[in-house]
């Protein structure tokens, strides 16, 4: 394990930048989100939740596909070139990891996304612990640790010094790129850890939504959560205005669209809602004709239809993004416990 000083972490972020890409948390209008550095950013690494997820690192917001143009009376399709340049992601939190591992199992099976893929592949991830969770966040319901982010490199901020330890070959080959700059920790200076990590669960297990019970979803559920009369009282609020999905890590769904440059035909895919009535449209409709059902897919797949096709994982890391942004207080916190309430009251 090693460490530097908060001072110097200017100078790491221009090592590291020398040699590969380099995404960090930056305030740019009092808003913060992961961007490429630069000299000049405003580093924000006290924030505690980006406002978007770092999830479009890897999967972009919008990104062209492939282009097609006319050329001799022929038509020419180029593809747009995978991504082959080495990144750093730093500052990740522990749920926002976890929700790349929940993107991994979309993109990366058969049959595999090539853009996800290649940008995975280029990727190390630089994992910060949570010094101060907030009461929105609820990621220990989902078997996340956020004073033990586990990705590449983890990190923790103790007051101020920087603490870092590899934990993947990546993770090694980045600390050899970047170790000139630090100094080793002692036996002593790691007992510091560990009593971050102390004062960090402690502060979770105060949280109001720490022990949200999920006792009920599952990937055995189906009928049960889907057949029920409580969808119908809970969606009403519901402004179907997409909030949650562009700030949810984990929701990947996405459109695909063609754009005429006026010299030929851009094909790109960009973020999409299962929230939205044209999502999925098709020529003869949509297969979800009512906001009640658009509401009760999103919940299902996160809770349901996720954990039945992936070993039980769920789609939801309890970041609380959810919690905070949504304009009616309608999140899967809410869903959750008006289901237990629900049960609690037959």
């Amino acid at each position: 394990m090693y460490k530097i000083n908060r001072e110097n972490l200017s100078a790491l972020f221009q090592l590291i930048a020398e040699k590969q890409e380099l995404y960090l948390p930056v305030n740019v209008a009092n808003q913060v989100n992961f961007a490429p550095w630069t000299e000049d950013s405003n580093v924000d690494l006290d924030i505690l939740k980006t406002v978007k997820s770092p999830k479009d690192v890897f999967f972009p917001q919008s990104e062209n596909l492939y282009t097609v143009k006319k050329e001799n009376k022929k038509y020419v399709i180029k593809q747009e070139e995978l991504k082959s340049q080495e990144f750093v992601v730093f500052g990740m939190k522990a749920c926002d990891v976890q929700a790349v591992r929940v993107l991994d199992n979309v993109f990366l099976s058969q049959p595999v996304d090539t853009f996800y893929q290649a940008r995975r592949n280029h990727g190390t991830i630089v994992a910060m612990a949570c010094n101060e969770p907030e009461e929105s966040c609820f990621c220990k319901v989902f078997g996340i640790d956020c004073a033990n982010p586990l990705a590449d490199v983890s990190v923790w901020m103790v007051e101020n010094e920087l603490f870092w330890k590899a934990t993947s070959e990546k993770g090694e080959k980045l600390t050899e790129q970047v170790k000139s700059l630090f100094t080793k920790v002692d036996e002593t200076e790691q007992n510091k850890i560990e009593t971050v990590k102390e004062n960090i669960h402690n502060i979770v297990e105060k949280l109001p939504y720490m022990n949200l019970s999920l006792e009920g979803w599952d990937g055995n559920s189906t009928s049960d959560k889907f057949d029920s009369e409580l969808w119908e009282e809970l969606y009403k609020p519901c402004l179907a205005c997409g909030t949650c999905t562009f700030v949810c890590p984990t929701c990947q769904c996405y459109d695909i669209k063609d754009y005429n440059t006026g010299k030929g035909i851009q094909r790109y895919r960009c973020w999409d809602s299962c929230m939205y009535s044209d999502f999925t449209m098709m020529a003869h409709g949509n297969n979800r004709t009512s906001q009640m059902q658009r509401f009760r897919q999103r919940f299902m797949h996160k809770l349901v239809y996720y954990p039945a096709n992936n070993n039980g994982m769920y789609s939801c890391v309890g970041c609380g993004r959810c919690v905070d942004k949504c304009p009616v207080s309608l999140n899967i916190v809410k869903v959750i416990k008006s289901f237990h309430n629900k049960e609690d009251n037959k």
